[in-house]
Order: structure tokens, then C-alpha cells, then sequence
């Protein structure tokens, strides 16, 4: 099984949440960035709209949660590992929440609107 599903992600691109979910995320120079908390998909599009990140301790920034447009990603099929598109300095004031805080209204679409305008992307619903 695990034979195939690597020939999935090599041929297709296709890989599970759960596969995902959990796993570090790097930049672009390759260093860790944080991991995949959560993946917010849109069931009515079928599409994923949120990458949900911790970062832990990169850059002093606790354990803090953000939201993150799915285009901010992209997939390294030869790696198998998401690379977040976002410097530095972009993470380092990014909108986010506290682990135990109530998580953000996901169907918001003011706030997602500023969380895709954050990233410099144009929210799917304009």
C-alpha cells in the first residue's frame, strides 16, 4: 500500500490529509517553518481553502495558529512536503490566533478576504 500511494504522489500529485496533516513545512531556502495543524476545505467548491499552521518557536512566535490561503503552497512531489511561498518578514506580522482561542469563522468571507489580501491572493469567491 505504501508502495502505491508513493507512485500516486509521484505520478499524480494525489496524496491524503492525512498524510499532510502533521508534517513540517519548509520555505523556500528549505528551512522549517512549522507543521500542518489543520486543512480548511470549501465542501461546496471542493476545494482546500486554508492551510492551518503552527510555527512553534520559528522566529519567536509561540504557539500561534495561522491560516494560510492554500495558493501560498505548493507541493514538492519530489520531496513530498509542502513549501510555504510567504517570506520572512511576511510571517513575522501575519494575522493569527492562540491554540486555545476559538478558531476564526472560516466562512467569513471579510475575514478571509483579509487573509488571502494579507498574502497578496485574490479570495476564490471575487
Amino acid at each position: 500500500m505504501k508502495e502505491t500511494s508513493e507512485k500516486s504522489v509521484a505520478m499524480y500529485g494525489v496524496v491524503s490529509a492525512s498524510k499532510i496533516i502533521g508534517e513540517t513545512v519548509v520555505n523556500r531556502q528549505s528551512e522549517n517553518v512549522g507543521k500542518i495543524d489543520e486543512l480548511v476545505i470549501d465542501a461546496k467548491k471542493n476545494r482546500i481553502m486554508y492551510v492551518v499552521l503552527s510555527f512553534g518557536g520559528f522566529m519567536g512566535m509561540g504557539n500561534k495558529l495561522f491560516a494560510m490561503p492554500w495558493e501560498a503552497f505548493e507541493f514538492s512531489v519530489t520531496e513530498n512536503k509542502l513549501i510555504l511561498n510567504v517570506d520572512k518578514e511576511k510571517l513575522k506580522a501575519a494575522p493569527g490566533f492562540e491554540k486555545g482561542d476559538e478558531w476564526p469563522d472560516f466562512k467569513d468571507k471579510l475575514w478571509g478576504e483579509g487573509i488571502y489580501t494579507y498574502y497578496n491572493y485574490t479570495p476564490p469567491w471575487k
